[in-house]
């Protein structure tokens, strides 16, 4: 007799009904696939970004909000009665600490550190009120390793880490959890920059700076996609997931096997 796939009914596909989230750097790549998945479960979306996201807000019935991460009054007027926190939004720069520009540092900090810190400081107070909640953190197989010449997103990566596991020691009982998804190289702006950055400087083709710098490290010599990440995103925004905190899920072709 043929039985139904626990993965694809409809009761599934409107696991997050009722829920609300928020989605920093929803305007594109992981989290514009992450506002995607979340409204497809039937979650209520709010895109947080530099840039504006109104065409994707239609497009999953959200709502979009203009906002500079490193601006600490900016995130104070975002809403704070969220269910499912996204701290994805994230920046890069390329260069060894002697020569790292110190207000680049800083910025990297305060967008992927600090106003996470502050969007979960605005948010957990309706979660614990409600006794439950998910925190999910977009950080990268660079929380768990370093690379030369990115100290200040590796510093970053592994602040956010730490903040990670203290926030789940803290909302456990409240039925929050806290936990961060850890990729390899995804195929965003972001990286598709660095590639092209990579190529001009050691004069090579973009697809030889991605087999023989990006993915050296890893088992499965391809780019991870947007969507791989956003699936674990729903993933962990279940209830199937409840007992899952404090975790770092490697998503990382196999990267921090060695």
């Amino acid at each position: 007799m043929a039985t139904s796939d626990p993965h694809n009914t409809a009761a599934n596909a409107r696991a997050l009904e009722g829920k609300v989230a928020l989605v920093t750097g929803a305007a594109g790549g992981i989290g514009k696939a992450c506002a995607e998945a979340l409204a497809g479960a039937g979650a209520a979306v709010h895109l947080v970004d530099q840039r504006s996201a109104a065409s994707l807000a239609t497009e999953i019935s959200g709502d979009s909000h203009v906002v500079d991460l490193s601006d600490a009054d900016a995130i104070a007027g975002l809403p704070r009665e969220i269910d499912i926190l996204v701290n994805n939004a994230g920046l890069q720069h390329v260069a060894p600490i002697h020569e790292f520009p110190a207000e680049r540092f800083s910025l990297i900090h305060k967008v992927m550190v600090l106003a996470p810190f502050l969007l979960m400081q605005q948010c957990l107070p309706h979660m614990y009120s409600q006794r439950w909640g998910r925190l999910v953190h977009i950080s990268s197989v660079h929380g768990l390793r370093a690379s030369p010449y990115k100290s200040a997103y590796v510093s970053a990566k592994h602040a956010l880490e730490g903040l990670s596991k203290t926030a789940a020691l803290e909302g456990a009982e409240f039925g929050v959890t806290s936990n961060c998804i850890n990729p390899g190289y995804v195929r965003t702006p972001l990286v598709k920059n660095q590639i092209t950055d990579q190529a001009r400087a050691h004069q090579i083709s973009e697809d030889e700076v991605t087999e023989r710098v990006l993915l050296s490290r890893a088992g499965i010599k391809r780019l991870i996609e947007p969507s791989e990440v956003a699936e674990t995103v729903l993933w962990l925004s279940g209830d199937r997931c409840a007992s899952m905190t404090g975790s770092s899920l490697s998503l990382d072709g196999g990267w921090t096997a060695h």
